[in-house]
């Protein structure tokens, strides 16, 4: 009868020792990633209110610069937006298949065209053109 009780006595310590054990790990793993959701959404709210704030711009000169050709990055300006289409297959290389070339300010030429200015709403704005 003895060891029975000293048999129980042990498995509740150890279930208990387990539990409390199992609890405190589970809220800090709990702060943890709620921490971390926290950290990741403030640095995200101050990264876009840093790249809104600090749009880049080009003048016509600084636009000409970025033509698609040897890899590098392509764009185009639309009323005093710039573009960027480097991933766009129809400008591979910086040449959309019209006979149009990037780096310059193309807004007669998409005002023109068929879609218009439609076919922009979907590239990444990367900055303003100045005159």
């Amino acid at each position: 009868m003895y060891s029975k009780i000293k048999f129980l006595a042990l498995l509740t310590v150890t279930s208990l020792a387990l539990f409390a054990c199992g609890t405190s790990t589970s809220n800090n793993s709990t702060t943890t990633s709620s921490e971390m959701a926290s950290t990741s959404s403030v640095s995200s709210s101050s990264s876009m209110s840093s790249t809104s704030s600090e749009m880049a711009t080009f003048t016509l000169e600084e636009l000409s610069q970025y033509t698609g050709k040897n890899g590098e990055k392509a764009y185009v300006a639309v009323d005093g937006v710039v573009y960027d289409v480097t991933n766009v297959p129809a400008w591979k290389n910086g040449e959309h298949q019209n006979g149009l070339t990037a780096g310059k300010d193309l807004s007669k030429e998409i005002l023109s065209s068929p879609h218009g200015k439609k076919v922009l709403e979907n590239l990444p704005v990367v900055g303003k053109l100045v005159k």
